[in-house]
């Protein structure tokens, strides 16, 4: 005798899912996706199927549908914690962080002891609450349940790097290296809260994912926020010279294009170049630059046939620490007696080329730049000492140097 046609359902609906499992382990997170709407197309409304949709389509950057289909679950079983912890995720990818802290509470109230990830996410809320010292304490949930949480211990040290707590944060960083965190940040977190040996910038990835992220809201932060004023005062100070106006000028770590505006009136063409694929799309959108880049600074000197005699460098070596490799690509790209000006954050101590500070920027000596400058053959025009932006209403001190090319 043949199986009923529930019974046929149900297998395929079961097979479906297992299938759907694999996927989502696989990280093949449409196929899987495809796997449990087809598992849930022939059992409807089956909550572990439903959870594990929710759980795929936060994967998929989808966190409106993710929230629909965790309170569709909700709606049938009020108490299931694996529901409540993604509608507490798609909450927070869309920005309603107080409301996600709340779910993520829920589901820490259901859930059995020992959830690391719960609080590790509780505390991700927190931070994004600006709550630090709440986020701490939750991120300590996290790591008493599961010491390797890598990620949790990596979290823990940017906020105590923040707080100024160096031993504490250094110690954390160790731990999130030791349980497999990326060594390459990680050792560039510590160098800048022990006496670790100092790399000469900050890793790639790091500065792309930090400005790709910060896009949207930069110029308003930096500028209304911070008091961020380098842009200006590079500008204003190089018009001062006298030398323009330019043929070709080529803006370095251009970001969205603050110095647009101001160098645009200088030069016949202005090109930019910046890591940041969403900054450069802000500063495409001024319609002032006819060329950008998008590409390492360094890389970009190095391979460009393109030959100016104007430089520029606003806030830019605050991401890059040694910077002899600049100053040698710039021997093929700079004409003669071409500009090239930049800003520079002071280091404390003269006797050092460049350091690594807590707040992860780099500042270089004078002297350092000085050096620099005869060793490449350039002559230092003027070096003028002024504000760069503010931390924490505190002006952070900067050089403003400008060198012609020999």
């Amino acid at each position: 005798m043949s199986a009923t046609p529930t019974h046929d359902a149900f297998e395929q609906a079961r097979q479906l899912f297992l299938q759907g499992l694999k996927d989502f382990e696989a990280a093949r997170f449409e196929a899987a996706e495809q796997r449990f709407q087809s598992s849930l197309a022939l059992l409807p409304g089956r909550v572990s199927t439903l959870v594990n949709l929710a759980a795929t389509q936060l994967k998929l950057g989808r966190p409106q549908d993710a929230l629909a289909t965790a309170e569709q679950v909700l709606a049938l079983e009020a108490g299931n914690a694996d529901a409540w912890f993604h509608k507490a995720g798609a909450l927070g990818q869309l920005n309603r962080h107080q409301e996600a802290l709340l779910g993520y509470e829920k589901a820490i109230a259901i859930a059995p002891p020992g959830a690391a990830p719960l609080w590790f996410c509780h505390g991700q809320t927190l931070q994004a609450l600006d709550q630090p010292e709440r986020a701490l304490a939750s991120y300590e949930r996290a790591l008493a349940i599961d010491p390797g949480l890598a990620q949790a211990w990596s979290n823990r040290g940017g906020i105590l790097r923040e707080m100024k707590r160096n031993e504490e944060a250094a110690h954390a960083f160790r731990q999130a290296l030791a349980h497999g965190a990326d060594p390459e940040l990680h050792q560039y977190y510590l160098a800048s809260v022990s006496a670790q040996s100092v790399p000469p910038v900050a890793p790639g990835h790091y500065v792309e994912t930090l400005f790709d992220d910060y896009a949207e809201q930069f110029d308003a932060h930096l500028v209304g926020t911070l008091g961020y004023r380098a842009h200006d005062t590079l500008v204003k100070h190089l018009a001062a010279l006298g030398r323009g106006p330019f043929r070709s000028t080529l803006d370095l770590g251009c970001g969205t294009g603050l110095c647009a505006p101001l160098l645009k009136p200088m030069t016949q063409r202005l090109e930019g170049v910046d890591l940041s694929s969403l900054m450069l799309g802000k500063a495409q959108a001024l319609g002032l630059y006819d060329r950008l880049v998008h590409a390492d600074i360094v890389d970009h000197l190095q391979g460009t046939d393109e030959r100016y005699d104007l430089v520029t460098a606003a806030d830019v070596f605050i991401y890059v620490g040694d910077l002899e490799p600049v100053f040698a690509a710039l021997g093929r790209t700079l004409e003669a007696n071409g500009l090239f000006c930049f800003s520079a954050e002071c280091a404390a101590d003269e006797a050092v080329d460049f350091e690594l500070l807590p707040s992860l920027r780099y500042a270089q000596s004078e002297r350092y730049l000085r050096a620099l400058a005869e060793r490449h053959g350039f002559d230092l025009l003027q070096l003028i000492r002024a504000p760069i932006r503010e931390d924490q209403r505190e002006p952070i001190h900067g050089m403003y140097v400008y060198l012609a090319r020999r």
